[in-house]
Parts: structure tokens; sequence; C-alpha cells
């Protein structure tokens, strides 16, 4: 695979860009003041596989440890390079530079309080002095990381983004770029060239486009810096894998990526080997087709307008899970039976396509197939409809022979790709696996690239040495009470840093804000305050039936 061409960035030992291999990172959730714990799963994760481990770094004591972990881990033989995290508090950057390889600074609030969500004038003077606060406060780190040859992550957050970008940009993938943008602006001006970006969302669409968009803007301008991948607070389980598969393996396959995070609602270590999979998959792929314009359908399409999911099988007499379509393919003879209609058969109506895009001539319906290199493919076919005024419904099918964890990741990258830039009206996955794993990952699959949702969406940060309560437990036991509330999405923050902002654009947010005490949000505005842990999730459930979203669960 042919990948965006980036400068060389060191990260204590590991070379990050250029021609080395795509990094793998993750981050500790144990306090950081906890050096011996915190060592501990650094070294786990090195183990594992991890190149690059961050801790969090919220004050002076944070600091002072990393230097005890630094010197710990290369006592124990670890050479696995250390990056601070750091969220509103420059003095802790300044102190930790020293003991670290790397510093992650997030733009929205490195230099700016907590955005407030409200509507600020800013004429071209106030706009001005804000920005030259930013050179003020930002270069001092700057300088020391150009003396001690440290390497800088402006890591933007689309949930944090500062009042000044959020009324200039609103909470845009262009406002994210520009708050990247003025940060490097001052590295630049002290020819300070060892930077990272990353452009997190929880939202697969926003995060794929903040990264396209980031891509151009350097490239108009010249600049080469590498790239950290990451969907934030993509949750728990096969869904976290989903949506992390869908906005990293997409970039990935454009060639755009350097260094790659799977963050979930899991252990540090659990993110590995989805970052593995992520990794030899489109290590083996190609995608060089562009972009095209997204398809505006005139003609009514038969199937959802959210997006089908279509089961595939081998038979007709079998029992079949609820979808809303299904693709009987038997020797030669192959059928489609939407609800509610007849059998469309191939000489009359549907059309398989692999790489004979002409065959698309033929057919009302198509069932796009490719064996290989499906996503450049797929722009390719795409491209040819749109030439040849084909306004024909298309059903994406492709077919896997791999293990299901391959899978997850496998069909998440190559379907998402397509659906989340518009092509085509739904999935079929093909391959000899049980129907519940093809129907469960499809509608995932739906839902995680933004277009039909089945069930509650949850947005849970993946925890750190900030985090004032259990997450993973907490997280678990919201899901299992509110996981019957298709539409609604919920925020799970284990910590202030990670709500309002983080949460984007959750309908109800769960965030820890003292130990054992919980705010709960309605959209970004806190509704309730310091709730003891022990009533929170009811309290949670009473402010989604008091907004009319509650729905009773009809499992037993």
């Amino acid at each position: 695979m042919k990948r965006r061409p980036t400068r060389e960035v060191h990260i204590g030992s590991v070379k990050v860009g250029q021609d080395h291999p795509i990094r793998i990172q993750s981050m500790t959730t144990s306090p950081t003041r906890d050096v011996q714990a915190t060592m501990d799963q650094i070294m786990r994760l090195a183990d594992m596989g991890c190149e690059i481990a961050r801790v969090t770094v919220q004050g002076v004591k944070e600091a002072e440890a990393c230097h005890e972990i630094k010197n710990g881990l290369i006592q124990k033989g670890y050479s696995i390079p250390l990056v601070a995290d750091i969220h509103f508090y420059p003095k802790a950057a300044m102190q930790v530079v020293e003991y670290v390889d790397k510093v992650r600074i997030n733009p929205g609030n490195f230099v700016d309080k907590r955005a407030t969500f409200k509507v600020i004038e800013y004429d071209e003077i106030t706009y001005a002095e804000e920005i030259e606060k930013i050179g003020a406060k930002f270069a001092p780190l700057v300088l020391r990381c150009l003396k001690l040859k440290k390497a800088i992550r402006i890591g933007v957050n689309h949930g944090s983004l500062s009042d000044r970008i959020m009324n200039r940009y609103g909470d845009t993938p262009a406002g994210m770029v520009e708050s990247a943008l003025e940060f490097t602006r001052v590295c630049r001006k002290f020819d300070f060239h060892d930077i990272i970006f990353s452009m997190k969302a929880s939202n697969t669409l926003v995060m794929i486009e903040a990264y396209r968009l980031l891509v151009r803007e350097l490239d108009q301008l010249g600049w080469n810096y590498p790239l950290h991948l990451g969907v934030t607070e993509a949750g728990e389980g096969e869904d976290g894998r989903v949506k992390s598969a869908i906005g990293i393996g997409s970039l990935l396959l454009d060639g755009i990526g350097d260094t790659i995070r799977v963050s979930l609602t899991e252990d540090p270590w659990l993110e590995i080997d989805p970052c593995k999979r992520l990794i030899a998959f489109t290590q083996k792929r190609s995608h060089y087709f562009p972009t095209v314009a997204k398809i505006s359908r005139s003609v009514p399409s038969p199937f959802h307008q959210d997006g089908s999911v279509v089961l595939s099988i081998e038979e007709e007499k079998i029992a079949i899970p609820k979808c809303d379509a299904v693709f009987v393919k038997k020797g030669r003879l192959s059928s489609l039976q939407l609800k509610g209609t007849k059998v469309l058969y191939p000489d009359r109506d549907l059309v398989i396509v692999d790489e004979d895009f002409s065959r698309a001539n033929a057919g009302k319906t198509i069932f796009f197939a490719p064996k290989k290199d499906r996503v450049n493919q797929g722009r390719k076919f795409f491209a040819y409809l749109e030439k040849a005024k084909l306004d024909l419904p298309v059903i994406l099918y492709f077919s896997y022979e791999c293990s299901e964890k391959d899978l997850i990741i496998a069909a998440s990258t190559e379907f998402g790709a397509l659906l989340t830039d518009g092509y085509g009206e739904g999935l079929a996955i093909g391959g000899h696996y049980y129907l519940e794993v093809k129907k469960r990952l499809s509608f995932s699959i739906l839902q995680g690239c933004r277009k039909r949702t089945v069930k509650t969406e949850f947005i849970s940060c993946p925890g750190c040495g900030r985090t004032l309560f259990d997450l993973q437990k907490t997280a678990e036991r919201i899901r299992v009470k509110t996981g019957h509330l298709p539409g609604v999405k919920i925020a799970i923050m284990g910590c202030v840093v990670n709500g309002p902002g983080e949460m984007a654009d959750a309908d109800f947010g769960y965030v820890g804000t003292k130990p054992g005490k919980i705010d709960l949000y309605v959209g970004k505005t806190v509704v309730e305050k310091d709730i003891d842990m022990e009533v929170a999730d009811e309290r949670l459930i009473d402010l989604i039936k008091a907004h009319g979203r509650w729905i009773e669960s009809t499992s037993k």
C-alpha cells in the first residue's frame, strides 16, 4: 500500500513517519502517581506489541512520577517511549518534558479555558490578541522540546474546541484543522518540526473528514508531518472495534496515517490486538482511486432509506433472523427477497457485478461483489455508474474467509470506507458465518457509519489516570440498563476533561467530577451536579424519561 509521504519524527528510540512501519500506541489507565502500577501496565503493553505508551499528567506530582516511571522502565530493560498527556496545565508540560519522549497537548484547552459554548463576538483585533496568547504560552514548551529533542503531538479533539474556534468555524472539521494550524504556526516560527497531528472524534464521519481536510491543507502548505489516527471514545466490545475500524481503516486505505490507537473502554493491552489486525489487513490493500461525488438518486430505491442489511444464505429453508432482505445464492441461481415484495431473479432484475462493470447495464438492482481491492474498485464502479448515468440501487456484497475477529476488522473497514462516502444502499456479508453474526455486525457497521441507528449509541472514554470511577464496570452496567433505546446517544466519561466537550453530540452525559460523585448532562449542559454514584444510574434513567426518550425493554 502506498502511504502519504511524511517526514520522520523521533519519539525516543521509535521513528514515526517516512517509510517506517505504522506504529501502535495505547494509554495507561492507572493513576500516574502510582509509579509501580503504571510501570506494570506499560511493561504489559510493551510485551503485547505496543510501541508507544501515553500517561496522563494533570499536575506537578504526576510529572515527577514520570521521572521515576521512565527510570524504572529503563532499569527493567524497557525502552518503549513515554508520552505525557496534558490538558489545561502548561506548567506540568514544562516540567514533564524533561522526562518523557513526547508531549501531547490539546489545542482546545492548553491555553484557552474550558469552552462555555456561548456565542462570543470576536472582531479581528480581539481574535489576533487571542492568537498572540497562544504564542506566549506555547512557545516556552516548543523551545524546550527543540533543545531537548523531544516531540509534540498536537492532538485536536472534536468535542473540546475553544470558544474562539467554535464561534468562527463552528463545531466542524474545518474548526478542528484551524485549531491544529494555530499551534503549528508557533512551532514553525522557531523551526521546530518534530510534530505529529491527531484529529479525533467519536463520530466517524467527522473524524474521517477532519483528517482528509487536514491532509489537503498540509499538502497545500507543503507541510509533511506524520498523523496519529484514532476514533476517540469508541466504546467497548464489538461496537468499539467496528467504529475504530471504520474510521482508522478507511484512512489507512487512503494511505493516511503513521501511528494508530484503538481507544476502547477496556484494559489498555486489549487495544493492541485490533491495532495489529487493522494494520495487517490494510497493508495488503491498495486505495488509489479518488472519491467521487456522492450519488444523488432520482429513482426511489426499494431498500431502507438509511441503509439495508441483506443476509446472504446458501439455501432458502432455514430460520432467517430479522433483516431487510435475504439474498439466496444456490449454484448459478440467485434470488433476492425484499420485505413485502416479489423475488427478483438475475436474468430479469438482479445482477451481480464483479470486476466487469459493464454487467451493470443489464440489471435493475446490483449486487457489487468484487473479490479484491474492494474499496478501490468500489470507487471506480460508482464513478462508472455516474458517467453511464445508471441510476441503480447497489448493495455492497463482500465475502470473507477469515476468523470472526478478523471479519469485524475487514468488513468494518471495507464496507465502512464506501458507506461513509455515501456509496451503496446497504450491505451483505458473504462467507460461512452464523447468520446472527452477519446480522449483528451488519447493523453495527451501519450505525458506526452514522447511517442507521438500531440500538443505543454509547460514547465512552477508554479511561486514564484521571478516571474517577471504575469505567468498565460502570459502562457495562449502564449498557445493560439502557441498551434498548435506539437513537439515544449516551456518553460515559471518567472525568471532567472528557465532559462536556468531549461528548460532542451525545444526548445524555454521565461524567465523573469527584470521587464517588457524578454530574449528568443533557447535550453539553449540566443539569444535575454532585450526584452520589449509588443513585446516579437511576437518575440518568429518570433524566432520559423526563425528555421522552425512554421505552420499556421487551427483553425478559
